[in-house]
């Protein structure tokens, strides 16, 4: 069965589909030959996210290889920290860095340099005029709270300890790391929009580290704000918040920030996430990355079980966090098939 034209967008506006949508978060990355092979001329990671003509290349393989029916921006969370004035890189094989770490520097220190954003809005008018016109354009950013866990460390880590650190111990402070996240990061969703993107997605990846009381102050507080601001300007844009590890803080997330569908990550059970989320909110969700790796009856199991746990409710089938880049490229045709009935 096919889909009909921009499902995916149709069911963030609340319209349940005959098959659900699907796309999957990473999808344009490590595990394509061609991304390879292009960022292999490219050099680092963060040229390719800064050259449009790279960018928007990489943004399209997936699309042309897999017909997804959301196409994702290729870019990184990071770029706001950027913008704000610290220095990132990306250390091969360690990840990204960020200087200088503001647990022990001034916000106020960095020098703010929004024109760094410019590349990614030229990015996205370059895949708005070569999507196919059956397929969503999603932008992204990071949430704060994540984003704010990697300029306090100048890096990423486990357990996020820094960042909760200087949010107990001087939480002014960190408030204002908050706050100027969220100031640039409405701006910027704004501008993917104004440039092409069609839906947004706020990628809290670390909301899972937090206590209840901090989960109020440093999740859903500053991502309600983003989704006001954002509404204001652009009512009609759908926001997908992605509170990976929000547990039982799930059903507070929904009602609180106002976002307009909710992704679950693969610890989730859909069952229980259909039970206690508001009657149909929209949810996107949630194959174990692994699973989708490893292939045969276990994935076809997980699959089954995912589309059978939302049974009046609009779905946008995904992963529950991004693919790995040893994931065969067979698994993900057998992925579409059965999603798609084919």
């Amino acid at each position: 069965m096919k889909a009909s034209p921009k499902s995916l967008l149709a069911t963030l506006h609340g319209a349940r589909q005959d098959r659900p949508a699907l796309w999957l978060m990473r999808q344009a990355g490590r595990y394509l030959p061609e991304y390879r092979a292009l960022r292999e001329t490219k050099g680092g990671f963060l040229e390719l996210c800064y050259d449009p003509e790279a960018a928007a290349e990489v943004t399209l393989q997936p699309i042309r290889r897999f017909g997804f029916d959301g196409s994702i921006l290729f870019s990184d969370i990071l770029v706001i920290p950027h913008a704000l004035g610290q220095h990132l890189w990306f250390e091969a094989g360690e990840g990204p860095r960020l200087a200088p770490p503001l647990v022990d520097s001034a916000l106020a220190s960095l020098e703010a340099a929004p024109q760094r954003l410019e590349p990614v809005y030229a990015t996205v008018a370059r895949v708005a005029a070569a999507l196919p016109s059956e397929t969503t354009f999603l932008g992204f950013a990071g949430s704060p709270w994540t984003v704010a866990t990697y300029m306090v460390a100048g890096q990423g880590s486990k357990d996020q300890a820094a960042a909760r650190r200087l949010a107990f111990g001087d939480p002014v402070a960190f408030q204002a790391i908050i706050d100027a996240i969220v100031d640039l990061t409405v701006p910027y969703l704004a501008g993917q929009i104004e440039h092409g993107v069609e839906t947004v997605q706020l990628f809290d990846s670390w909301a899972g580290s937090l206590s209840p009381a901090q989960f109020e102050q440093w999740v859903i507080a500053p991502n309600a704000e983003i989704v006001r601001r954002l509404k204001a300007l652009h009512p009609d844009t759908p926001v997908i918040g992605f509170p990976k590890g929000a547990g039982g803080k799930l059903r507070a997330y929904a009602d609180e920030t106002g976002v307009d569908a909710i992704g679950l990550d693969e610890t989730v059970d859909p069952v229980w996430a259909d039970n206690i989320l508001p009657p149909h909110l929209p949810v996107q969700g949630n194959l174990d990355p692994l699973a989708l790796v490893a292939g045969g009856t276990m994935l076809d199991d997980a699959i089954d079980r995912i589309l059978a746990a939302f049974p009046s409710r609009p779905h946008i089938f995904n992963l529950g966090h991004g693919i790995v880049p040893d994931t065969p490229i067979a698994h993900v045709e057998h992925l579409i098939r059965r999603v798609r009935g084919g």
